[in-house]
């Protein structure tokens, strides 16, 4: 029987010594008995060689005792200086959540086991989920801390070049290619490159915009982060602690500049990627770069990573009629500032996040707003609903809570998301209830697993309430229906009750393209057949094609949030390092 009063970490280790035992002689039955039936790991590249997930005791122990034997999983003990084992509810079930450490024949690794009692068995203690993922390659570890380079200082040449003549030279690849061409400067683009640069990985990030930051700098006047600043950190540098709850788009570009600067990364901008041919003999890219003045540059990295988020390509929907209109019309992505609008009408089409914020913007300036809802959708409140999610941030260090979001497969994801949907319902009634009123259409995700999972299989969707919804209840701002326009006119949209909504302005808040039609356009047809879709899950319980080898050597993808982009940032620059080092081969499946 289970004993609540004994020290859970004695139970723990018990579990790992039991566990670390039956992994160095694989015995199917011996593992089973350590899971419950309804159990789930989840293995990041420590084990595996990939992101996967195994959901069902049958597919835990069978992958565990496969690869086992080739890793050698050793060592597991409690993390000492990790939050100690500890009671925690996760996905509605109760369960021991304990931080271990753990070693394999090539790297060094963390863990989150969780332990719930089996009912079938005396309540024994076992496995409902397990995680391991690969911290480090034993050999390869990044120098930091006390193992920092010692620099220049120690052993000066007076005559020769100093930092700065090495960073200006380091940055104009004048003699040089890169071994890792990162294509995008924004969030993904950064942590992925300071990864590798403490990797000791020769990487190149370029971005069309003049100006770093400009991904950020360049977007609608107000727009602020959705989510609050302690989830948002970019790696190594955490933002400081004097920093407002929720990040201003420039200052958050003003510190992607600072940044740069601060982890030594070398940063193109002004400079269009034009796509890119891989020989298989080589194993490198041919891609031609053009930068700023109009001069093109071939280079010929081994890697290319593709940074440019899931909002690539703009999403101008073909709507008939639209052309008659002679007003300005302009994609989301294009609008910058609603003072230009003072006192005149605007049209936004679309109900996500992008058209209700250029909605209110417009309004604050003193335009006259219609929002043309085109489908369904989400809304909640910003506070306290939307931060619901990240509850787990607000307590605990960012390392723990990073290994935490990482250590949830997605079947519990989507149930703590459907509770957490459910909890924000009721806290959001009064407005949900007026925006019916006004014949708002409201949804709340596949099978009602709410944002988080509209933005990780469409991008978006979905609305934070910061104030727009509110104007929309009043009537301030006007709502009105794709679906009961009968038109557009050279001055605006013609409904079918035979009314006239006038516009000088049209903005398309109407997303943007999945990655892959990127991908064609950049790299061909063949490539893009051979990878398939990008972003989403498919059939299966990880994000498809993302932050791990796919089925065109040497390209890569990463995209997400600040959060998502700190946590598999890391991942995809081990596997970059491993296979540069020969530890991994580079097709999907080789080891």
């Amino acid at each position: 029987m289970l004993d609540r009063t004994k020290d859970i970490s004695v139970s723990v280790q018990a579990w790992l010594d039991e566990f670390e035992r039956t992994l160095g002689q694989p015995d199917r039955a011996s593992l089973d008995r350590l899971f419950l039936t309804d159990s789930f790991w989840r293995d990041v590249l420590a084990l595996s060689w990939n992101l996967q997930t195994l959901a069902g005791r049958d597919a835990v122990t069978q992958a565990l005792a496969t690869f086992a034997p080739k890793a050698v999983p050793t060592k597991f003990r409690i993390a000492p200086t990790r939050a100690a084992p500890r009671w925690v509810t996760r996905a509605g079930t109760n369960s021991i959540e304990a931080i271990f450490n753990f070693e394999t024949a090539l790297g060094r690794g963390s863990g989150i086991v969780r332990l719930a009692p089996d009912t079938a068995d005396g309540d024994s203690l076992k496995a409902w989920t397990l995680l391991t993922a690969l911290e480090e390659l034993k050999g390869f570890e990044e120098q930091l801390g006390m193992s920092r380079p010692r620099g220049q200082a120690y052993s000066r040449d007076f005559r020769g070049p100093n930092w700065l003549d090495l960073r200006n030279a380091s940055r104009d690849y004048a003699d040089r290619d890169p071994n890792v061409l990162v294509v995008g400067g924004g969030q993904a683009g950064l942590a992925v490159a300071a990864r590798l640069k403490q990797l000791q990985i020769d990487t190149l990030i370029v971005d069309r915009g003049a100006r770093i930051g400009d991904v950020w700098r360049k977007r609608y006047h107000a727009l602020t982060l959705h989510n609050q600043v302690q989830v948002n950190h970019m790696p190594y540098m955490p933002f400081p602690p004097s920093w407002p709850t929720y990040i201003p788009k420039d200052k958050l570009a003003n510190w992607f500049e600072a940044y740069v600067d601060a982890m030594e990364l070398n940063f193109w901008t002004g400079t269009e990627f034009e796509g890119g041919a891989y020989d298989e003999v080589k194993g490198q890219w041919t891609v031609t770069l053009r930068r700023a003045d109009g001069n093109r540059r071939t280079m010929h990295p081994r890697h290319v990573i593709m940074a440019t988020g899931v909002s690539g390509i703009a999403n101008i929907p073909d709507i008939p009629t639209l052309d008659r209109f002679r007003g300005t019309l302009v994609h989301s992505s294009r609008y910058e500032d609603g003072e230009n609008w003072r006192g005149r009408r605007a049209i936004v089409i679309g109900t996500g996040n992008s058209g209700h914020d250029i909605a209110q913007d417009l309004y604050s300036s003193g335009a006259d707003v219609t929002l043309v809802q085109r489908s369904p959708t989400l809304v909640t409140n910003i506070e306290p609903s939307a931060q619901l999610a990240y509850a787990t941030y607000n307590e605990g260090t960012l390392d723990d809570n990073d290994l935490i979001a990482a250590s949830m497969p997605t079947p519990l994801a989507k149930k703590t998301h459907v509770m957490l949907t459910e909890q924000s319902k009721e806290l959001d009634k009064e407005l949900l209830d007026g925006l019916r009123r006004v014949g708002f259409r409201l949804d709340f995700g596949e099978a009602g697993t709410g944002w988080q999972f509209k933005y990780l299989t469409r991008g978006g969707g979905y609305y934070f309430n910061v104030g727009c919804s509110n104007l929309i209840v009043e009537g301030a701002i006007k709502l009105k229906q794709f679906e009961d326009i009968e038109g557009f006119t050279a001055d605006g949209a013609q409904m079918k009750d035979g009314t006239a909504v006038p516009a000088d302005l049209i903005v398309l808040a109407t997303g943007y393209k999945p990655q892959e039609y990127l991908v064609r356009n950049l790299f061909g047809d063949a490539v893009a057949d051979r990878l398939g879709p990008v972003w989403g899950f498919g059939d299966g319980y990880e994000l498809r094609n993302m932050y791990v080898r796919t089925n065109q050597p040497g390209l890569w993808f990463i995209a997400g949030s600040l959060a998502q982009c700190r946590i598999n940032s890391k991942f995809l620059a081990l596997q970059i390092k491993a296979i540069e080092e020969g530890i991994l081969g580079r097709e999907v499946g080789t080891a």
